[in-house]
């Protein structure tokens, strides 16, 4: 009779304990699966708690640079221009003009830098503003307006612009070392094919065949590179009535 009592009784508790055993895994799985992520989330937070403290670190040391660079071309301006009052006539004129330069190129450096810390530009002015610089560093006066700026305005993102000025400097640079007449830089905008910009120049024209691509010129090699990184597409032409170059950017800027 007892022995019929406990195997009715051991039939009643197996099946309990069958099914509170992997319910007991279960939970130690969940226990070792929420420890797993709270460790990954807590080396995560450290990881972007170290990049954010290098990026803040990086931002500083730019800013230094940028005040160190500033102020050194101040001192260079001042000592050309205390030179050139002791100096003859012409070696006054020459220091003058050198003078000019390095404040010059110190305003387009400044400019090209602007967009740093700022959200969206609108781009015309800011082209505007930089080839006036360009113009005083470059050309000095020699002619009343020896780069023009036309076309549309648009606001574009400063992530966009920064790269594009770099590459309207690098573009005006290289005309000026051949244009004679102005060089014309012209922003356009297409619902469908998206933005524009051109620099033209009524120089000697690039050899046939010309592919940017594989130039093994500096200059050349760090334009293709800033229009890689805003995924545009870098064209050269002949300019106006077959005549010097026109080298033409299309790039696509979210609003």
């Amino acid at each position: 009779m007892s022995d019929s009592i406990f195997a009715r009784d051991s039939a009643l508790v197996s099946p309990w304990r069958s099914t509170v055993a992997p319910n007991a895994r279960k939970e130690v799985l969940q226990e070792a699966l929420i420890a797993e992520l709270r460790s990954a989330r807590a080396r995560e937070e450290a990881w972007l708690r170290e990049k954010s403290e290098l990026l803040r670190r990086q931002d500083m040391l730019t800013e230094e640079f940028e005040h160190r660079l500033v102020n050194s071309l101040q001192i260079i301006v001042s000592l050309l221009s205390l030179q050139s009052r002791s100096a003859g006539p012409e070696a006054a004129a020459q220091l003058t003009v050198a003078a000019k330069r390095v404040a010059s190129f110190g305003r387009v450096h400044h400019r090209l830098h602007l967009l740093d810390h700022q959200e969206g530009v609108e781009f015309k002015g800011y082209l505007s503003g930089l080839c006036q610089d360009l113009s005083d560093l470059l050309f000095q006066g020699e002619t009343p307006s020896p780069i023009a700026v036309e076309g549309v305005k648009i606001d574009i993102p400063a992530k966009f612009a920064i790269p594009l000025g770099f590459i309207v400097n690098e573009m005006i640079t290289n005309a000026a070392k051949y244009a004679k007449g102005k060089i014309i830089v012209r922003l356009e905008t297409s619902p469908t094919l998206g933005h524009s910009l051109s620099v033209s120049d009524d120089g000697p024209g690039l050899p046939a065949g010309f592919d940017p691509a594989r130039s093994k010129g500096l200059g050349m090699k760090i334009i293709s590179s800033l229009v890689r990184q805003i995924d545009g597409k870098l064209q050269t032409t002949a300019g106006e009535s077959g005549r010097g170059t026109r080298c033409t950017i299309t790039f696509c800027a979210p609003r």
